[in-house]
C-alpha cells in the first residue's frame, strides 16, 4: 500500500465528513469551518460584481448552496478515489483481469458512492471488501442528508420572505408602521399582529442558528427582504417604547416582547456575520407622528432614550450593510387629516 494516497485520501474525508455533519445536523454550532469559508468568499465575489438591488446577488444563496454541496461530494470522491488506489490490485476487473487505471479508480469510486454498482469491478476479499461497503454506506448517508438539508433551506428562505412581506404589509418604515396602527384616536389592533411577528422572527432566528446560508439569499424586492424589514421594525418599536405619550402607547408587554425577538435575531447574526458598524443610523423621528396627530413625547425626551439604543442600532446598520441595502426612511410627510376628520 502506498501510503501517501492513502493518508491524504483519509485527510479529505475527515475533512468531508466533519465539515457535512457540523452544518447539517449541530443547530448551535452554524456552518462547518470549510463551509463558512466557502459561503463569505463566494459572497464576496457576488458582492463585488454586483450592484445594489442587482439580480445577480439574487442568485447568491443558490450559487453558496451549489458550490458547498459540490464541494462535499467532491471531497468524498478524492478521498476514497485516493484511498482505493493507494492499495496494490484491491479491485478486480471482472471483463480486462487487469489492474486499474487512475480513470478507473476514478469512475468504481463514482458509482460505489452513488450505489450504481453494476458488477464491472469488485473489491479483493478482506480489508477492501469492508472498505467498498464503508464508501458505499457514506454515498448514501451523504445523499440523504443533502437532500434533507436542500429541502430545509428551501422551506425557511419561503419563511423569512414571508416574515418580510408581512412587515412591509404594515409600513416600510418604523414611522409608516406606527402611523398605520394609529386610528385617530389609539392604537388598536396591534396586538395580534405584532405578536404573530414575534413568533415568526423567533422562527427565523432558530433557522438562521441551523442554516447560517440563510443571511446569503438575497431578494431584490424591498418588500421581501428580512433585513429591512427588521429595521424599520425596530424603528416602529422604538417610536412606540419612547416616542408615543406614556397613555397612549400600545401594550407594553406585546412592544417589549417583539423588542426582546429583535435583540435575539441580532445576537445570533452577530455571533456569525456581522460586526457592529463603526457609525449609528439616522434616528427615527417624531414629526411624521405628530402630522399623523399621534400623541408623543418631547424631542429631547426620545433622543436621550434614542442614544441608549446606539450599540442596538449599529448592530441593525451592520446587518443592513453586509445585505446591499440602505436603512429604511421615509419621505417627509405633510400634515394629515385623522381618520374622524376624512
Amino acid at each position: 500500500m502506498d501510503p501517501i494516497p492513502f493518508f491524504v485520501g483519509a485527510v479529505l474525508l475527515g475533512v468531508a465528513v466533519v465539515d457535512l455533519l457540523w452544518t447539517t445536523l449541530w443547530v448551535e454550532g452554524g456552518a462547518g469551518p470549510l463551509t463558512s469559508r466557502l459561503m463569505a468568499w463566494t459572497w464576496s465575489v457576488f458582492k463585488r460584481i454586483g450592484d445594489r438591488n442587482s439580480r445577480l446577488l439574487t442568485l447568491a444563496g443558490p450559487a453558496i448552496l451549489v458550490v458547498g454541496l459540490s464541494v462535499w461530494i467532491l471531497l468524498l470522491w478524492a478521498g476514497w478515489t485516493l484511498i482505493f488506489a493507494s492499495g496494490a490490485h484491491p479491485l478486480i476487473d471482472t471483463i480486462d483481469k487487469g489492474p486499474l487505471s487512475w480513470f478507473e479508480h476514478v469512475y468504481v469510486t463514482g458509482y460505489t458512492i452513488f450505489t450504481l454498482g453494476n458488477g464491472d469491478y469488485v473489491p479483493r476479499d478482506g480489508v477492501w471488501q469492508l472498505a467498498v461497503t464503508l464508501a458505499t454506506a457514506s454515498g448514501m448517508l451523504f445523499v440523504t442528508l443533502i437532500v434533507t438539508y436542500v429541502l430545509s433551506v428551501l422551506d425557511a428562505v419561503t419563511q423569512k420572505r414571508s416574515f418580510a412581506s408581512d412587515v412591509s404589509g404594515l409600513g416600510t418604515s418604523g414611522d409608516e408602521i406606527v402611523r398605520a396602527g394609529w386610528d385617530g384616536e389609539e392604537f388598536r389592533g396591534l396586538e395580534v399582529p405584532l405578536n404573530d411577528l414575534a413568533s415568526q422572527l423567533n422562527t427565523l432566528t432558530e433557522n438562521h442558528k441551523a442554516y447560517p446560508i440563510l443571511h446569503y439569499f438575497h431578494s431584490n424586492q424591498r418588500s421581501r427582504a428580512p433585513v429591512a424589514s427588521i429595521a424599520a421594525l425596530d424603528d416602529a418599536l422604538t417610536l412606540f417604547r419612547f416616542g408615543v405619550s406614556d397613555g397612549d402607547r400600545p401594550d407594553d408587554i406585546t412592544v417589549k416582547t417583539v423588542r426582546a425577538s429583535v435583540h435575539s435575531y441580532l445576537e445570533t447574526l452577530h455571533d456569525t456575520f456581522v460586526e457592529p458598524a463603526d457609525r449609528t443610523p439616522p434616528a427615527p423621528t417624531l414629526e411624521p407622528l405628530r402630522n399623523a396627530g399621534v400623541p408623543t413625547v418631547s424631542d429631547e425626551a426620545f433622543d436621550a432614550a434614542v442614544v441608549d439604543l446606539d450599540e442596538r442600532r449599529r448592530r441593525l446598520l451592520a446587518l443592513i450593510s453586509s445585505d446591499v441595502r440602505q436603512w429604511p426612511t421615509s419621505e417627509p410627510m405633510s400634515a394629515a387629516p385623522s381618520p374622524r376628520e376624512q
